[in-house]
């Protein structure tokens, strides 16, 4: 019962519905054991022959009055008790989803999409069935049957009592042993699941990969391993609950047998009237689903357990990155320098960065440049925090990063990343994701800035055309160039551009370079690219190299350098002349 202890923080938060639950429970539970008492009144009056059909109405009346009461308060305690039930979940979904978009990617990258939404349906609706169903089954299942055994020996036979409840030890240890199992394979079929979950949420999304490769059978081969995989451990709990009400109806088959052996022997004694047996076996009856209720508690309580403790588990994970307590209140503006001696990513052991040291002054542009894997996305990283730990610091207006709330710092800064994304929603809803308050005119400028203004026009609907799940119906160069107005429209001190280019033509590129240009004068732009044309136009340019500067300067001091930039820039010269056919 565990989980109830730690549950105990929303009990005390919901006392009120909870307390009136139970009560109204209680009384259920009471009303319950007067109709096996009514009726061996009325069997002992017949056999006695002082049965009368005033006295029978009597009992009738009685008999559908209680009816009535118990139908009454089952109503409002169910809507006391798992209207509460539903609240958890909806505070515990909230909780989640709000820790989830406070996480830094590295909580993402050692935690599967796929495992975090089993956490947020099935684990929370295992925990919202035990502050339901499983107070439910707690309270009625002790209360009905101690109102039946209280009334069993003191209203009958205190002796036939303890004699039919011989039994109920042996079952108390047998549901406990088997709750105990049950704790182990419900964690492990859930875990199953997450497995699953993560699986088909990977493939649906890279379906177009598993298509152009032809790798369907051998996909649907996998998927169809761990749906086994699911299966079997769930077969595994499901043979394990299977135990509960076989165990359960022995043990009532057994207590039925003693209840007519010594029944029958103590109505032949004069102890018991035929009645009074005749209630005494209707009021076992009552014991039967307090009985099964403990088992099926059990089983309840062992999966909120098991669900509950991968969901406190995953909230106990610190947030990476956090303000400071006396951090600025503002957006950052100004100067921006880069001080950092190395920079190594969380359990990792080789630096990524290494003496990374410049200035850029407000308003220039600065153009990274290097291989796959220099480091140019991670100095970007930096600068918007999705990491921490450089050795060094990054000062921007003359403060230090970490002096601002992430939340200004954040707002300073327009980051369009290689990996484009973009929501299940019209056109102008995507590029307004920035700022939802912005006109359709602002909207069409921040397109046009862009260059996909006339693109947006061509679709079906212009720009209320519902582009598809992270954009699947738009090709490459259309993805970028939303993603580029939707940061354009928040107008940020700082706009990045991670590669955000490749997918374009070079006239589009420099078109879109040009209204840059023109539009962002005394703002700074950071461009990394690796078509050198797309950063030839700017105030510094950076060539990185395993995680270390080994060219900076202009495009024009580069060239004179004559070092990897200068070759770099010749190659892709001699790509674009052949491609126009050599002319």
């Amino acid at each position: 019962m565990k989980v109830f202890l730690q549950l105990g923080w929303y009990f005390k938060q919901e006392k009120k519905a909870y307390i009136s639950g139970v009560i109204l429970l209680l009384l259920v539970a009471l009303l319950q054991v007067l109709p096996p008492k009514i009726i061996g009144i009325i069997a002992d009056h017949i056999n006695d022959g002082t049965m009368t059909m005033a006295l029978l109405v009597k009992w009738i009346l009685v008999l559908i009055g209680v009816g009535l009461g118990m139908y009454a308060l089952r109503y409002y305690w169910r809507n006391m008790i798992f209207g509460s039930a539903v609240k958890l979940s909806k505070i515990l979904r909230n909780r989640l989803y709000h820790h989830f978009t406070n996480m830094s990617p590295s909580f993402y990258q050692k935690n599967r999409i796929g495992d975090l939404m089993a956490h947020a349906t099935n684990d929370l609706a295992a925990i919202q069935q035990t502050a339901g169903a499983g107070v439910l089954t707690l309270v009625d299942s002790l209360s009905t049957g101690g109102f039946v055994i209280i009334a069993m020996a003191f209203t009958i036979s205190w002796k036939l009592t303890l004699i039919c409840l011989i039994p109920m030890p042996i079952m108390a240890l047998l549901t406990n042993w088997f709750g105990t199992m049950l704790h182990k394979s419900f964690y492990k079929a859930q875990e199953a699941f997450s497995s699953l979950n993560d699986k088909t949420q990977e493939s649906i999304m890279g379906i177009k990969v598993i298509k152009t490769f032809g790798q369907e059978q051998e996909d649907i081969e996998d998927f169809r391993k761990q749906s086994e995989d699911v299966v079997q451990k769930n077969i595994v709990v499901a043979k394990i609950d299977s135990l509960y009400d076989p165990t359960i109806s022995i043990i009532v088959g057994i207590s039925y047998f003693l209840a007519i052996v010594f029944g029958a022997k103590y109505v032949l004694a004069g102890e018991l009237t035929i009645g009074q047996l005749i209630s005494f076996t209707a009021y076992l009856g009552l014991l039967i689903w307090p009985m099964l209720a403990f088992g099926w508690l059990f089983n309840i309580v062992e999966r909120g357990r098991a669900s509950y403790d991968r969901v406190s588990a995953l909230l106990r994970e610190k947030v990476d990155i956090i303000d400071r307590a006396d951090a600025l209140n503002a957006v950052p503006n100004g100067d921006l320098s880069y001080h950092i001696s190395e920079f190594t990513y969380p359990g990792e052991a080789k630096p990524v960065l290494k003496d990374i040291y410049f200035t850029l002054n407000k308003g220039e542009t600065l153009g990274i440049v290097g291989k796959t894997g220099a480091g140019k996305t991670t100095l970007l990283k930096l600068l918007i925090r999705e990491f921490d730990g450089e050795q060094g610091e990054i000062i921007f207006g003359g403060h230090k990063l970490k002096d601002y709330k992430l939340e200004k710092l954040r707002e300073a800064i327009g980051y369009v990343p290689q990996d484009h994304f973009l929501f299940s929603a019209t056109v102008a809803e995507n590029i307004a994701f920035t700022n939802p308050l912005a006109t359709q005119e602002e909207i069409e400028q921040a397109a046009k800035l862009a260059n996909i203004h006339d693109d947006i026009l061509q679709f079906t609907d212009g720009y209320q055309t519902v582009v598809g799940e992270r954009g699947v119906s738009l090709s490459g160069g259309q993805k970028q160039r939303i993603s580029i107005a939707r940061s354009l429209l928040m107008n940020p001190e700082v706009l990045i551009l991670d590669d955000s280019l490749s997918a374009v033509d070079a006239k589009t590129e420099e078109a879109i370079l040009s209204s840059l240009r023109e539009n962002r004068e005394g703002k700074t732009t950071i461009i990394t690219s690796h078509r050198l044309s797309a950063i030839q136009h700017a105030n510094l340019i950076i060539v990185l190299e395993d995680g270390r500067i080994i060219e900076r300067g202009t495009h024009e001091e580069l060239m004179d350098i004559g070092g990897w930039y200068k070759e770099m820039y010749l190659r892709q010269q001699l790509e674009e002349l052949v491609e126009l056919g050599g002319q």
